[in-house]
């Protein structure tokens, strides 16, 4: 039997990248996927089309993580397509780097309100409905080991993602879920092909200082995923899992 048949898992900002690779990969073993999207309805159609050619099964379900009606709603979709809610994937984040005099009120608050408040509100809204044996899990970033230049407001971000999961795993864990925390390195991606990272001095840069010799592909995190949303990792909760090639 697949790991996760019989499950139902929410992935928000599922539409492509890392999150549609981790859509796909819970769909994989078995889970139905409900896939968020802010604004691609396109991709997010795309990844459904993909889950379902493949045999399982998929819906697309748009919303703002960051608003709380819509966060409430996405989560409903969820309960309304299949009528529970095993595993919840806060994937839903932006990044934008800027030097200290770049840095604007505007542009923290876009990083925190996705990256932060959006990851809060629709874990809100979906405790009620996760059971014993349910999983959350947050994507964060290794920026928390590196904390790059240009990168204040993006890490911090990501840094209140790892202490979310830890408080989070601390007041869900006597209802038997778990929350742990994934936090990729360079991924290659739509969105970091779009920012010139691909191809870029950067990138071969990073993948030198990879022991492996490489940057990540959305695979490599989805696979790790699907091992957090399993029973397999039963005994893990509030633990931070760095997937970055042995960059650190």
């Amino acid at each position: 039997m697949s790991k996760l048949q019989h499950k139902v898992a929410l992935v928000t900002g599922a539409s492509k990248g890392i999150g549609a690779g981790i859509a796909k990969a819970l769909a994989a073993e078995g889970a139905a996927v409900v896939v968020n999207y802010a604004s691609s309805q396109a991709g997010a159609d795309q990844v459904v089309a993909q889950i379902k050619a493949a045999g399982g099964q998929a819906v697309a379900v748009r919303g703002n993580v960051a608003k709380a009606e819509d966060a409430k709603a996405i989560v409903q979709a969820a309960i309304d397509a299949y009528g529970r809610l095993d595993i919840l994937v806060n994937n839903s984040g932006v990044y934008e780097f800027q030097p200290l005099e770049g840095i604007t009120p505007e542009h923290f608050h876009h990083q925190f309100d996705i990256n932060v408040l959006g990851l809060l509100l629709v874990t809100q809204a979906a405790s009620p409905h996760l059971q014993a044996g349910g999983s959350v899990i947050n994507i964060g970033s290794v920026v928390t080991r590196l904390t790059p230049p240009g990168s204040a407001v993006y890490s911090a971000t990501k840094a209140a993602v790892d202490a979310v999961t830890g408080a989070l795993a601390a007041e869900l864990g006597p209802r038997q879920i778990r929350v742990n925390a994934l936090n990729p390195g360079l991924v290659q991606t739509e969105g970091t092909t779009t920012a010139g990272i691909i191809g870029s001095e950067m990138e071969n840069q990073i993948a030198t200082q990879s022991p492996l010799g490489r940057i990540g592909q959305p695979q490599d995190i989805a696979a790790i995923a699907v091992f957090l949303a399993s029973d397999d990792a039963g005994w893990l909760t509030g633990e931070r899992l760095f997937a970055a090639g042995g960059v650190h």
